[in-house]
């Protein structure tokens, strides 16, 4: 091989050396990476796309937990005609209910045709189960119905209500107010009132005590009667 052929060989092994690893190094840049979490992701047809499905939980579970729980998944529709969401159920049979962007309870969550439905998301509707049997951390099996679509079943992340879904997980109700069982402050009133009639009532009983038995009271007749 002469020597320009070599140094032909050369160049062409050191291109080809560089390009991948300027490649990377674009790809690598604050502008271009993006650093997404782990979720589950699906499809049901040819225009069904079910994508970020995680159950969350409640802030503070962890580890094995039942509980309430919500499900967020992004539901795409690229069909000419609307879907529609009928079911979501979680791990062994644990079936969400539905409320619309209000809050309020619905039975189904329709897709329009060519859009999305961010279910969980602000201003969304939203999917809760009330207790579910997950791993925090780990996975679960979803399985969403649709009308047109039919069924399909994704494992979903589990977890907690923090970072970035913090705004996602079941809402905690309010704890009870436990009724006070003391008595009213108006009951005292009328047993004090009965103090009045009582002292009243001595006065009478003082005076006709004064006198013992046996004796003929002050005033009354006495003597024997006179015969004739």
């Amino acid at each position: 091989m002469s020597r320009s052929l070599r140094r032909g060989a050369i160049a062409a092994l050191v291109l080809a050396a560089i390009v991948p690893l300027s490649a990377c190094a674009a790809g690598n840049t604050p502008d271009t990476l993006e650093i997404k979490p782990d979720s589950a992701a699906t499809s049901l047809g040819e225009h069904l796309k079910l994508n970020n499905i995680v159950v969350v939980t409640k802030a503070d579970a962890i580890g094995d937990q039942t509980g309430p729980a919500n499900v967020s998944v992004n539901i795409a529709n690229n069909g000419t005609t609307p879907e529609t969401l009928q079911s979501i159920t979680v791990g062994e049979g644990s079936a969400a209910t539905f409320t619309d962007v209000k809050g309020a309870p619905v039975t189904e969550i329709v897709i329009p045709a060519g859009g999305a439905v961010l279910v969980g998301g602000q201003g969304q509707p939203a999917a809760h189960v009330a207790s579910a049997k997950v791993t925090v951390g780990g996975f679960a099996p979803v399985s969403f119905a649709f009308a047109k679509s039919g069924k399909v079943t994704a494992q979903a992340q589990v977890s907690p209500a923090t970072g970035l879904f913090a705004s996602y997980g079941p809402t905690v109700a309010p704890a009870p107010v436990t009724p006070t069982t003391s008595a009213p402050a108006t009951a005292s009133a009328p047993a004090s009132a009965t103090a009045s009639p009582s002292g009243a009532a001595t006065a009478p009983a003082s005076g006709a005590a004064t006198a013992p038995a046996g004796t003929t009271p002050s005033g009354a007749a006495s003597g024997t009667p006179a015969t004739h």
